[in-house]
């Protein structure tokens, strides 16, 4: 498995994890799982171009 492929799959467990659905992450908002979407975002970018 390349290592984009994880990278990947880490990231979108990581937004899952901070999806703020949780008692003890509710206060957050949306601004961890935002951010790490937008992560995922440049990080798919890359990896079309094949710069990753």
């Amino acid at each position: 498995m390349p290592i984009s492929t994880i990278v990947i799959i880490v990231l979108i467990l990581v937004i899952i994890g901070a999806v703020p659905a949780w008692p003890h992450s509710r206060s957050w908002g949306y601004g961890p799982s935002g951010i790490l979407g937008v992560v995922l975002v440049v990080v798919l970018v890359l990896l079309l171009m094949g710069r990753l």
